[in-house]
């Protein structure tokens, strides 16, 4: 019998990913697509082309709504991937951010116990590594106390206790998945790495004088977002509902990822100052190319995220680093280069 999955959050980066692996599966999948009044669903036109998927309109603000497309689906697995995303943004829009990332995941599982499917369905959680925030200890395992320190991590921090509350209160096969960064060619161009590898493809190409970040000295643990959603499903497919830390072991800073990024579109980076007053500039032509604007400092950033996959390796035996760190940074440079190409050709024939 084929199985059924409920994707919220499809038409983002990870439920683009998932949606292609699930298919992969021989799963039939249905995936939640907030109504607006422009397209959003980029990522996912190649299968809505060939009728892959099915789409409900529906939002996580809306009880009403997931209780119909649920009911209507009944879903053998839901994979809860919705969110507002953007911690920076989480300080501008607080309220909202407390609605979608946290009563959303509620409305989720009371749905799911409304209609009593509670034997039948399994929940997929997407929780996050902020939730550690001003981490208490090195490196992140899932028995390290969390200490969110945004408005985003505080709404996820709510996601997740009430994910397990439902596991243990309703027998429910309910789970989080904590996440640390995960990246690709899909990732939204506000996120940091993506602002960096799109940059660096356009300074190559003679749109863009400078690219200018914020904390430099950051540290992530970094990895690839095609292989991140392979390990939810690994997730949801164990006997027991656990939790799990979903990570590579490995961190680097964000001053690393832009030296990569930049090395890989010709440009060897040199730094000259500290803090807000670092620069980084072309070894070969003294140019500068990357500067620090205390603008993109958060209200309160973290610092040190390092995730210990160690559960998710032996329990679940999965790979996570299937696909390594400087693959992945060469990988997302490559893409925006050919974007910056494609950008510059294009200005040529208007010029």
């Amino acid at each position: 019998m084929t199985k059924k999955a409920l994707i919220t959050g499809i038409t983002g980066q990870d439920g683009s990913y998932l949606a292609e692996f699930l298919l992969e599966k021989g799963y039939e999948v249905h995936g939640l697509r907030r109504r607006s009044s422009s397209s959003n669903t980029s990522r996912i036109d190649h299968l809505i082309a060939q009728q892959q998927i099915i789409l409900h309109d529906c939002d996580l603000t809306d009880s009403s709504a997931l209780i119909r497309v649920i009911s209507a689906v009944q879903p053998d697995e839901i994979y809860n991937l919705a969110a507002q995303s953007d911690v920076q943004v989480s300080f501008d829009v607080p309220e909202y951010s407390g609605d979608v990332n946290a009563l959303g995941v509620l409305r989720i599982l009371e749905a799911v116990r409304i209609l009593r499917l509670e034997s039948q369905t399994r929940i997929y959680q997407a929780s996050t590594s902020e939730l550690y925030g001003k981490v208490e200890e090195v490196p992140q395992s899932e028995t390290t106390p969390f200490h969110p320190y945004s408005p985003y991590a505080v709404a996820k921090q709510y996601g997740f206790w009430i994910t397990k509350e439902y596991r243990e209160a309703y027998q429910m096969f309910a789970v989080n998945g904590i996440l640390f960064n995960h990246e690709s060619e899909r990732r939204g161009k506000n996120f940091v790495t993506r602002k960096i590898t799109l940059a660096a493809g356009r300074i190559a190409e003679g749109l863009q004088d400078h690219l200018e970040l914020g904390n430099l000295a950051s540290l992530r643990d970094w990895g690839y977002a095609r292989d991140y959603v392979e390990c939810m499903w690994l997730i949801m497919q164990q006997k027991k509902p656990e939790d799990f830390v979903i990570a590579t072991g490995q961190q680097h800073t964000v001053r690393d990822f832009t030296e990569k990024a930049f090395a890989a579109n010709g440009f060897i980076l040199r730094w000259k100052g500290t803090g807000v007053e670092e620069k980084g500039y072309d070894v070969h032509t003294g140019r500068l190319l990357v500067q620090v604007n205390p603008q993109w400092f958060r209200p309160t950033d973290v610092n040190n995220l390092w995730g210990d996959p160690t559960k998710a390796r032996t329990v679940l035996g999965w790979n996570p680093r299937k696909t390594s760190y400087r693959e992945l940074v060469t990988l997302m440079a490559e893409h925006d280069r050919k974007i910056a190409q494609r950008e510059a050709a294009l200005k040529k024939t208007q010029a």
